[in-house]
């Protein structure tokens, strides 16, 4: 393989003008602003506004949006990430209701929910979890869900109410490559990520993960980790550039250049992954309701390559 150029890197703690691809329209229309209404009357976290997700204006002007429950308050630090990090609000029973209102509301086919990760509650908020799909699928029959969910600490009891409520699919983020992972990821072990995707699989689900590049990993490292997913049961994996949401916040090491994210699509095929979405601006919910369709992403890369 031709080692593609590196592109903008950057000392620790300078931070320089984003390249053209990662230019993003800001977001406007009617649908963008009815999706925001909702959200604010229902009282609702989006991973979209708490983790500036550049897809933002894209996937709100469609009527979408990925929902984040168990409050907007994480108790993990990771490195990366512009959620907020302390003490959380206590447990709202009332949220899973609210959540499957929203989505019904808002006519989606497809939504998505994440959560903050919530080690202080006994369960890691997978009874909350629980209740989310079963609301979410009860009032919704005609919508597919994804869940991207914390580790759980890795705890087998708590995967399993996941597995027991049966989204579509399940995604849980290893976000980088094992020798960068207690740097990016401080409480959260690469490993133990890797053996809750390998529970969910063993458990029939459909699932996923994603990996932010520019972080300092090399190329093999970032093909270890996609065949790491791929021998773990992964079948979805997206790719994405990592964007420092503050100055508090880890430094972009480089920006990768779409080729690069091209090329990582095809490894990801070849290493037998079923669906590879990897660009630039890429996130994990970006698309997600082709993630569903068992086949469809390899179905397209054949045809692609003739």
């Amino acid at each position: 393989m031709t080692e593609l150029p590196v592109v903008n890197a950057l000392p620790d703690n300078t931070r320089v003008k984003k390249p053209d691809w990662l230019r993003v329209k800001l977001p406007v229309g009617e649908n963008f602003k009815h999706v925001r209404g909702l959200v604010d009357n229902h009282k609702l976290h989006t991973i979209c506004e708490s983790g500036n997700c550049p897809n933002m204006g894209e996937c709100w002007g469609e009527g979408t949006a990925t929902f984040m429950i168990l409050g907007n308050t994480c108790t993990r630090s990771c490195g990366f990430c512009a959620v907020a990090t302390g003490k959380p609000d206590p447990v709202d029973w009332d949220e899973p209701q609210r959540v499957a209102e929203a989505i019904h509301l808002m006519k989606v086919k497809h939504a998505v929910i994440t959560s903050v990760d919530r080690d202080e509650l006994i369960d890691g908020g997978s009874t909350i979890w629980h209740n989310t799909i079963k609301a979410v699928k009860t009032l919704n029959l005609q919508t597919t869900l994804e869940t991207l969910i914390p580790d759980f600490k890795g705890n087998k009891e708590d995967i399993q109410r996941i597995v027991d409520a049966a989204p579509e699919v399940v995604s849980h983020n290893i976000e980088t490559v094992e020798r960068l992972t207690k740097q990016v990821r401080i409480q959260a072990r690469y490993w133990r990520s890797m053996e809750v995707i390998r529970t969910l699989k063993q458990g029939g689900m459909r699932t996923k993960s994603g990996i932010m590049l520019g972080l300092g990993e090399t190329k093999e490292e970032v093909i270890q980790s996609l065949k790491n997913l791929s021998d773990n049961g992964c079948d979805v994996v997206t790719i994405g550039q990592y964007l420092q949401p503050t100055k508090k916040h880890l430094p972009v090491v480089r920006f990768v250049h779409p080729d690069e994210f091209a090329e990582y699509r095809e490894i990801g095929y070849s290493l037998g992954l079923d669906y590879v979405e990897s660009g630039p601006l890429v996130r994990s919910s970006y698309r997600s309701e082709k993630h569903v369709i068992a086949g469809l992403g390899r179905r397209e890369w054949e045809s692609s390559r003739g």
